[in-house]
């Protein structure tokens, strides 16, 4: 009985020891993340991104005739005013401006156009930039288009999670996979705490709002994306042309547009490049799991707006991705290694001379196998089984462990029998 009960609390102390370890060698390692050019290469990797890049595992959703997105290009404001002017005539049911106009310009008649569309779109939700956040997540200053255009108009936040807060270039950014529905900011007209809805959810709420209603009861600070598709990329993701979009000309051709394809639509307007031949700009451009390369990516995929496209579609399909809780994550984690712990100890203590092989067959096979599990969760029941922690716990278990009794324990029984031989 004694011996049995030795065995499970040193199961237990070599699996607190692991994960002791672990946060040392974490802290430890960080410092030489500069000498890790494979760790280059693979960040902003997740295995989940074979799902959303590979048509194997995805079947190529058919368009998304709900949103239409509008390049404005590096128009001057008469030409956004002339775009503006012609989306109305066509009558969608919302209009979202993703574009900042700042202080007026020479071309007071740029100006004065650009304010006269504006004033005659009462269905429109322009865009705001929430800036310096706090350490709680409270954002502390606002950046609206100059009183002229933003008038009385609804805005909304446009910031995504890796967006620009640092003055940092977008592609120097991890993958670009998730939003805050809700953002907290002290309202610069109240000096009060108040709510911005994300850019995305305010455009889908005008559109369908008991759907809205459902979405935000889910009452999750942050939201990933479930991204389904792009615009013209050029091979960089595999699910282009899932969003019909218009070039900066071709809406002021009436010969071009069909009504029917703006007519109670969601319009985007937003930046797509120069045109839609240019494949340089990588203003406003992300990084998403829908990138053809997954690892040594060079080159952004998305534009800012087609992200809020996306964020659209799936409010609209109800087409969620759940998580696990982090402290589902933790204690998965501890119950796996655990678990290793306990069968490494008998093979340590009955099969000394197979440890290290057997070991190591165990690991390898546990940690494919904890992989293809994360994919076919996620493939199957859009959930993400944040796994990670479970596999280097059991990456680290073998050797650890021959660390635990070959070291820690050997070393106590020693001081133990000093101490009893003293006494």
């Amino acid at each position: 009985m004694l011996k049995k009960r030795k065995f499970w609390i040193h199961n237990i102390l070599a699996t607190a020891f692991i994960f002791g370890f672990m946060f040392v060698a974490e802290k430890l390692f960080a410092i030489f993340d500069f000498l890790d050019p494979i760790g280059d290469a693979l960040e902003g990797y997740e295995v989940t991104d074979q799902v959303f890049s590979n048509p194997k595992w995805r079947e190529i959703p058919p368009a998304d005739t709900n949103v239409v997105i509008i390049n404005i290009g590096t128009q001057p404001r008469r030409v956004i005013a002339e775009q503006l002017n012609m989306i109305n005539a066509l009558q969608p049911k919302v209009i979202g401006l993703d574009a900042y106009f700042a202080a007026p310009k020479p071309d007071t008649l740029g100006d004065l156009m650009l304010a006269a569309a504006l004033a005659n779109t009462p269905n429109i939700i322009m865009y705001a930039k929430l800036l310096d956040p706090d350490e709680e997540g409270v954002w502390h200053g606002v950046e609206y288009s100059h009183p002229i255009f933003q008038q009385d108009h609804e805005a909304a936040s446009v910031n995504l999670i890796n967006a620009d807060e640092a003055g940092i270039k977008q592609y120097q950014f991890k993958t670009c996979r998730s939003f805050f529905p809700r953002e907290r900011y002290i309202n610069p007209e109240t000096g009060k705490l108040d709510t911005m809805l994300a850019f995305a959810v305010a455009l889908t709420r005008h559109y369908a709002p008991d759907k809205v209603e459902r979405f935000l009861a889910r009452n999750k600070e942050e939201e990933l994306i479930n991204y389904s598709g792009n615009v013209i990329d050029y091979g960089r993701t595999e699910f282009g042309n899932r969003f019909f979009a218009i070039d900066w000309y071709q809406i002021l051709d009436t010969t071009m547009i069909v009504p029917d394809l703006i007519k109670d639509k969601i319009v985007l307007m937003g930046f797509l490049g120069e045109d839609f031949n240019d494949t340089r700009s990588f203003e406003d451009k992300y990084f998403t799991p829908l990138n053809s390369k997954y690892v040594g990516r060079a080159n952004p995929d998305m534009f800012g707006v087609v992200v809020h496209a996306n964020i659209i579609s799936m409010i609209l399909s109800e087409n969620y991705i759940d998580e696990l809780e982090n402290w589902q994550s933790v204690l998965i984690a501890i119950v796996v290694c655990f678990l290793n712990v306990t069968i490494f100890s008998m093979i340590y203590y009955k099969l000394d001379s197979w440890y290290d092989g057997l070991t190591k067959l165990i690991q390898l096979l546990e940690a494919l196998l904890l992989t293809f599990l994360i994919i076919v969760v996620f493939h199957y029941y859009n959930l993400k089984l944040n796994l990670t922690l479970t596999i280097v716990a059991v990456l680290f278990a073998g050797d650890s462990l021959e660390v635990y009794y070959g070291v820690l324990v050997n070393t106590w029984e020693r001081i133990h029998k000093k101490w009893l031989a003293k006494k």
